[in-house]
């Protein structure tokens, strides 16, 4: 029932058909790309400010409440894109949206990880998660698929409402998952002690925060350059038409990097460096191709940052200890808020000076830095096992 229930939630959390066409909405409201780009810092500040107390908030009363409040949040705020298309209608759904992935953000991986540990199943995390974000990910597909004769045949509005539609299931589904946690664990599961016990382990236990700081840039850059494929896809002379098949195909290639979850989960440091490293190189030679080929590329790269980003995540997971969980889960999340705030905003301050494919090769280049973090941590690691050992290096 829980695995069943996470899968449900997770495709049912993505087949919003309005995420393939909402830039264009935009972009028909008579909105520019510096607009756009501000939209998404609103978007990002307010999951920034809203991730850290809902994680709080999630270890001190239900997490399952949260999951159940975060997906009608979004829906109430596309509904508020379709009946009130304008600049400040999109930045209040945009607020709305942000609230909803703070909500979720923690609670969603703290849940999945201390049920599977009650069942004495942790080892199955990242296998689980990896689907569940696949299964996300086809939902987008299907959403992608399904968006262009929705529209053609009831354009917004009905897009809009099939959204909507959507989120509401998604919040019901939330209501089935299971939650076992101790009066114990409860009782001191006070907001404010639950806080700072989160923010002091991430703090006090560098494995801790090493994780945590993995997951916010390997999983926030590449979440943030996704928004802007439709203008990477036009520019490279994709007509607006076949957007979506674009999309389709980015996403297919981070699909497919999430199944990869279980059989990857024990790559040792150094060959997920070079992972990162690869992946970073692709995606900008496809940025830089300038021809639809070059997404193929881009789909590759998608596919090893997602996988990068559920490794990341399970070895977070694994070295949280204590009762907050979900918070400091949450600081993962704040960090890769900040860090999508820098993307989005260096974005839009580029766009009216570089072309796209320009902007995504030098928004890619952090992942370099990362790879090269993560290869030379390894090569420590071995070189410390050998010391244990008595093996000179």
């Amino acid at each position: 029932m829980l695995v069943a229930s996470l899968y449900a939630y997770a495709f049912l959390s993505e087949f919003v058909l309005l995420y393939p066409v909402y830039t264009l909405l935009f972009t028909d409201t008579g909105l520019s790309v510096a607009q756009t780009s501000s939209l998404f810092v609103i978007w990002s500040v307010t999951g920034m400010v809203l991730e850290v107390p809902s994680g709080a908030w999630a270890d001190a009363v239900s997490r399952r409440l949260l999951l159940f409040l975060g997906p009608l949040l979004a829906g109430l705020g596309f509904a508020l894109w379709i009946l009130f298309p304008s600049y400040w209608a999109f930045a209040l759904g945009f607020v709305l949206w942000g609230a909803e992935g703070a909500l979720v953000s923690g609670a969603y991986e703290a849940l999945s990880y201390e049920e599977l540990e009650r069942r004495g199943q942790a080892h199955r995390y990242a296998g689980v998660m990896g689907r569940a974000t696949s299964l996300g990910l086809v939902a987008n597909a299907a959403a992608i698929g399904l968006a262009t004769p929705v529209m053609a045949a009831g354009g917004y509005p009905v897009v809009g409402v099939a959204s909507v539609l959507a989120c509401v299931a998604c919040a019901c589904t939330a209501l089935t998952l299971p939650e076992h946690r101790s009066p114990g664990a409860a009782g001191e599961g006070r907001y404010l002690a639950v806080l700072k016990e989160g923010v002091t382990l991430a703090r006090a236990d560098r494995r801790v925060l090493h994780a945590v700081l993995l997951v916010a840039f390997v999983t926030a850059i590449w979440g943030a350059l996704e928004e802007y494929v439709p203008y990477l896809a036009v520019e490279a002379g994709v007509a607006k038409t076949a957007v979506p098949l674009v999309i389709l195909l980015v996403w297919l290639g981070a699909t497919a990097g999430g199944l990869l979850g279980d059989a990857a989960r024990r790559m040792p440091p150094r060959a997920y460096g070079l992972m990162l490293a690869l992946a970073a190189a692709a995606m900008t030679a496809g940025a830089l191709s300038g021809h639809p080929a070059g997404f193929v590329l881009i789909a590759v790269a998608f596919g090893a940052f997602q996988l990068a980003g559920v490794l990341a995540d399970a070895r977070l997971q694994e070295r949280i200890t204590g009762s907050a969980r979900a918070t400091v889960t949450s600081l993962a999340g704040i960090g890769g808020n900040v860090v999508t705030l820098g993307v989005y905003a260096t974005y839009g301050a580029a766009s009216p000076y570089a072309s796209h494919g320009v902007t995504f090769a030098l928004l890619t280049l952090p992942y370099v830095l990362v790879a090269l973090f993560s290869m030379s941590s390894g090569r420590r690691r071995g070189l410390h096992i050998e010391r244990e050992k008595g093996i000179s290096p």
